[in-house]
C-alpha cells in the first residue's frame, strides 16, 4: 500500500512522510480529519484540541516507524485506541501528532481456543462480536463503545472480574512499541517487570499493539438493564450493599446500581445492569433486587456481544467523571445520594430546559477482586491491599455545551469532596485508597493510589523501557508516573 500523504505538508507530515511509512496521515484540510475527530465519545476530548496530523498504521512496525520518527524529531504526540476517555489531553493533541491505532482492530482466536490476540484500536461490542461466532469471550469491557487498550492499561472492571480478576490479569501477554522503536512482547516468561507494570500501568512504557488474552467459553449470559422509580432508592441501596457482601458465593453474578437523572424521565431514576456469565436466570443473589418494582425492564436470556451493544451510554456530549472508592456501606451510598439529588437541582439552572445527564454509579468492589488478581499473577493496581468490601463509585455530569461543563465543574467536585469527607469521617476506613484510572478526572491522583511498592514498579519499568522518558514528555497524556512524588 503507498502512503496517502496529504496536500497540506506541515513540519509532522513531513517527519512521517520522511520515515518512510505506509500509513494515511490526515492534517485538518483532509474531509476524514474531521470524521476522526468527530469519532471521540466525549466532546471535552475532541473539540479544544487540534492534532497537526493523525497517523494511521496498521501494524506494529508502521507504529514503530512513526515513534522512531517523532522521537527523532523531538515532535509530540499522542495516542488514540476507541476514544472514548473523556477528557481533554488524555488521548488527542493540540498541535503534535494522535497516532490512531483504529486501523489494528484485529481479533484472532488461537487453533485451540485457548487464547485471542486483540488489537488495541478495536472496540468491545466488536471484539465479542466475532468472539462469539466462537462461542467464545474474554474478560473485556461491559459498554460496547468502549476502546481495548484505554480499558486493559487501566485496568478494566469487566463482567468476569469476581472470577478471573480484572481485564489486565487475563492478559498472558503484551506486544509493545518501545519508545526506541523496538517491538517487544512481555509475558510472566519473559519481561516480566514489564508485564506486571502495563496491568493498570497505561501509557507509560510504550504503544501496545497487541493483547493476547485467555479466551472464556461463554455462550449465554443472563441479564440487562432495569429502572426503577426513585422512590425505591432506600430499598435499592440495601440490595446493593448485601449483593456486595455475597458476590463471593456467586462469582459469575454482576451489578451496577446507577442513581441517575435523564432527560427521558425528568426525574432521578435507579437504573440497575444485572449479568450472570453462567446463564444462570434469576439467580438467587438478584432476590432482592428482583423483588422491587420496576419502570421499565431489559433482563432476559442473551449473549455478552448483545448485551454490549444494548448497555451504551451516549456520548457527544461534554463529560465531567470522577471516582473513588468507599466501603461496602449505605450510609456513604444514601449520602452520595442525597447530594447527587442536590446537584441535579443546581444544574437544572445551569441547563433550564434539563437536557444533562447525571450518574451517582455504584459497582461491588469486594476483597475478593484483589484476590483473584492476586492468584492470576498480581497487577500494580493496590486493590489487593485492601482490607475489607468496598464500592467502586463513578460520578459523573454530561452536559450539552462548554460553557455548561465550565459551571458544572465546580458543583461536581463539591459533591465529589462531600462525599469523599463523609465516606473519611463517618467510619473507620470508609474511603478506600484505590482511585480507577479509567473512571478518574487528570487531577486526582490515581498512579499514587496504587500504594509505594506498586509506584516502584512502575516508576522501575518506565525507567528501564524508556530510559529517556518519551512517554513522560513528548507523550504527555493519560497519567504519568513522572508526576507521583516520591
Amino acid at each position: 500500500m503507498a502512503a496517502v500523504i496529504p496536500k497540506l505538508i506541515t513540519p509532522q507530515v513531513e517527519v512521517l512522510r520522511q520515515s518512510g511509512i505506509a500509513s494515511k496521515i490526515l492534517v485538518p484540510t483532509d474531509p476524514d480529519y474531521a470524521g476522526r475527530q468527530s469519532s471521540y465519545w466525549s466532546l471535552s476530548a475532541s473539540t479544544q484540541l487540534s492534532p497537526a496530523a493523525i497517523a494511521l498504521p496498521q501494524t506494529a512496525q508502521e507504529v514503530a516507524s512513526i515513534v522512531k520518527a517523532l522521537v527523532a524529531a523531538g515532535q509530540p504526540f499522542a495516542v488514540r485506541s476507541g476514544g472514548h476517555t473523556n477528557w481533554a489531553g488524555s488521548n488527542n493533541i493540540d498541535g503534535g501528532v494522535t497516532i490512531d491505532l483504529s486501523q489494528i482492530s484485529h481479533v484472532r482466536v488461537s487453533e485451540d481456543k485457548a487464547t485471542v490476540d486483540i488489537g488495541p484500536g478495536g472496540k468491545w461490542r466488536d471484539v465479542y462480536a466475532q468472539l462469539d461466532t466462537h462461542g467464545l469471550a474474554v474478560a473485556g469491557g461491559r459498554e460496547g463503545n468502549v476502546g481495548v487498550a484505554g480499558l486493559i492499561l487501566g485496568g478494566g472492571n469487566t463482567f468476569f472480574t469476581a472470577r478471573r480478576g480484572f481485564a489486565c490479569d487475563n492478559v498472558v501477554e503484551y506486544e509493545v512499541v518501545l519508545a526506541s522503536g523496538e517491538v517487544v512482547t512481555a509475558s510472566r516468561d519473559g519481561r516480566s517487570d514489564l508485564f506486571v507494570a502495563l496491568k493498570g500501568g497505561s501509557s507509560n512504557f510504550g504503544i501496545v499493539t497487541n493483547f493476547r488474552m485467555t479466551a472464556i467459553p461463554c455462550p449465554k449470559i443472563w441479564g440487562g438493564m432495569s429502572f426503577l422509580p426513585k422512590a425505591t432508592t432506600p430499598t435499592a441501596i440495601d440490595a446493593l450493599v448485601n449483593f456486595t457482601a455475597d458476590i463471593a458465593g456467586d462469582d459469575g453474578s454482576n451489578l451496577v446500581c446507577i442513581f441517575t437523572y435523564m432527560p427521558t424521565f425528568k426525574d432521578v431514576v435507579v437504573a440497575t445492569l444485572y449479568a450472570n456469565v453462567d446463564g444462570v436466570e434469576a439467580p438467587p443473589i438478584y432476590k432482592k433486587w428482583l423483588e422491587i418494582p420496576r419502570v421499565m425492564d431489559m433482563i432476559k436470556m442473551t449473549s455478552i456481544k448483545d448485551m454490549a451493544f444494548e448497555y451504551n451510554i451516549p456520548g457527544g456530549g461534554y463529560v465531567l467523571w470522577f471516582t473513588a472508592s468507599f466501603r461496602n456501606d449505605a450510609t456513604i451510598v444514601a449520602k452520595s445520594c442525597e447530594l447527587h439529588d442536590a446537584l441535579v437541582e443546581q444544574l437544572k439552572v445551569i441547563d433550564s430546559e434539563g437536557g444533562f445527564t447525571t450518574q451517582c454509579l455504584f459497582q461491588p468492589l469486594p476483597r475478593l477482586f484483589g484476590q483473584r488478581s492476586a492468584e492470576a499473577g498480581g497487577n500494580v493496581m493496590g486493590v489487593d491491599r485492601q482490607p475489607h468490601d468496598g464500592l467502586l463509585w463513578l460520578a459523573t455530569v454530561n452536559m450539552r455545551t462548554v460553557e455548561h461543563e465550565a459551571a458544572a465543574r465546580p458543583l461536581v467536585e463539591k459533591w465529589v469532596a462531600d462525599t469523599r469527607e463523609f465516606a473519611a469521617s463517618s467510619m473507620e476506613g470508609g474511603l478506600l485508597p484505590w482511585t480507577y484510572l479509567n473512571y478518574a478526572d487528570p487531577t486526582q491522583a490515581v498512579l499514587a493510589s496504587y500504594g509505594e511498592e506498586n509506584v516502584k514498579k512502575v516508576r522501575d519499568a518506565a525507567a528501564k523501557y524508556d530510559p529517556e522518558g518519551v512517554f513522560q514528555k513528548l507523550c504527555p497524556g493519560g497519567f504519568k508516573i513522572s508526576e507521583v512524588k516520591g
